[in-house]
């Protein structure tokens, strides 16, 4: 039986599980018609095989062991398809277990999917992965190759979109980029939720699914770079809504907007999205930071609505900030401390202890949420005669200190939004006060004719 050595990434976040926050990726695909369960049961197993990487499971470890491995194994140990007897609570059942419970890693696959028939003739696929194992576009790789399968349709990954080549599409300068602030400054903090009501009886997160209109933008001028991308506008969306939050129910205090940056965490995918995608935790993790200029215009910002000028220099800044980030060279997925701590000179246990020694001393110093733009699904995902996606939603995991994470997908000319949140931070009234939040915030980043911002 092959055996792999656990990477960086999947090694820290076996470290740090914690029962009362699963660490879950929940992606659910509706499609307009009804599945064949026999055939999309036998089309996603082939698909596993087709991606043996998938096929895992963690081989048993004692404290003294020098490294977390992963077992390969040549068939499921389990069935990850699952088909719930049909009902009007079946999908809301289905989203909480992917929230509060997930795949295990001893045995393999460490993915599930459950497949929901719906009232109105439709079908909702509803995968939930082990985030220590799988980051969500390698599943979604996984699915498109079972939708193949499953149809025979070409499920090829779309070719990425060209972008104009303009005059500066070389690497920024320091001077051309805003000023994030200090660099060892305390982000800021989302206020908790006042009189919210704790969740008590099982673990897991609270989510709000919705979708939202894609912002327009300036149009673009032939031969020239957009002034700012739809990732930048949720980007300042983002912003916008933590600010705002936090004006609400922190005025003044230490998480109010003028009192510490808001920092954002963005994961970033390089893999190819071909057969020959790799599969694991694949995304690398960026920071952008929002600074002085930010605060010196946090009361136009957070008004309601945000006023328009403010929100245009916030644009344009923002769109400095990512393509001077792009333009770096890729570093380390977690950054080189993360490869000198997981290095396998120590046993796993003691190794073990000081990352979560050290996670919970660096707490203060987390970002203040993490942003997931998945984009435009690059496949498909024909099922046949079952359709293709009316709508897709990915959710990251949330534990404090972040707390929110905030992931978007863009289908058929709309955002995909998922906020998930912790019990400790929001409950579900609060939390869709904070979706009404991030849509507003999100509208006010529009192009509304006139000189592009």
């Amino acid at each position: 039986m092959a055996r792999v050595p656990f990477p960086v990434v999947d090694e820290v976040s076996r470290h740090c599980l914690d029962e009362g926050h699963p660490e879950t990726v929940h992606i659910e695909v509706h499609l307009p018609g009804r599945v064949d369960p026999a055939r999309l049961r036998t089309a996603f197993h082939r698909a596993l095989a087709r991606h043996p990487r998938v096929l895992m499971r963690q081989a048993p470890v004692r404290w003294w062991h020098r490294r977390y491995t992963w077992q390969l194994t040549a068939a499921p140990d389990v069935d990850p398809v699952d088909f719930p007897p049909p009902g009007p609570d079946a999908l809301a059942r289905a989203r909480q277990r992917a929230l509060d419970d997930s795949p295990p890693l001893h045995a393999s696959p460490p993915v599930r999917l459950t497949v929901i028939a719906q009232a109105d003739g439709g079908t909702v696929l509803l995968l939930t992965l082990h985030h220590t194992a799988l980051d969500g576009p390698a599943c979604l790789r996984v699915l498109a190759t079972a939708a193949e399968l499953y149809s025979g349709a070409d499920n090829s990954p779309a070719p990425p979109p060209v972008r104009a080549a303009g005059p500066r599409t070389e690497r920024p300068q320091a001077d051309d980029v805003p000023d994030a602030g200090p660099r060892f400054s305390r982000p800021a903090r989302i206020a908790a939720a006042p009189g919210r009501v704790p969740r008590t009886g099982r673990p897991g997160n609270g989510m709000l699914l919705t979708e939202l209109p894609i912002p327009a933008r300036p149009p673009r001028v032939p031969g020239r770079v957009a002034p700012y991308t739809v990732n930048d506008q949720l980007l300042v969306a983002t912003w916008l809504m933590v600010a705002r939050w936090n004006r609400l129910h922190a005025p003044g205090g230490p998480h109010g907007p003028a009192a510490a940056p808001v920092v954002l965490t963005m994961p970033v995918d390089d893999r190819p999205r071909g057969a020959e995608m790799p599969i694991g935790n694949g995304t690398r993790l960026l920071t952008v930071g929002f600074g002085p200029e930010e605060r010196r215009d946090a009361g136009p910002l957070t008004a309601d609505p945000p006023d328009p000028e403010a929100v245009a220099r916030l644009l344009r800044r923002t769109a400095a900030r990512t393509r001077a980030l792009k333009a770096a060279p890729p570093g380390r997925q977690l950054g080189f401390a993360s490869v000198v701590l997981t290095a396998p000179v120590l046993p796993v246990g003691l190794r073990g202890a000081v990352t979560r020694a050290l996670r919970a001393a660096a707490a203060p110093w987390t970002s203040t949420t993490l942003l997931s733009n998945i984009g435009r699904i690059p496949y498909p995902l024909d099922f046949g005669a079952a359709g293709r996606p009316t709508a897709v939603w990915f959710s990251a995991p949330a534990r404090m200190p972040r707390g929110l994470t905030v992931t978007t997908v863009s289908v058929a000319g709309r955002i995909q939004l998922a906020l998930r949140w912790s019990p400790a931070l929001l409950d579900d009234a609060a939390g869709a006060r904070l979706g009404a939040l991030f849509r507003s915030s999100l509208a006010a980043t529009a192009w509304t004719g006139g000189a592009a911002r």
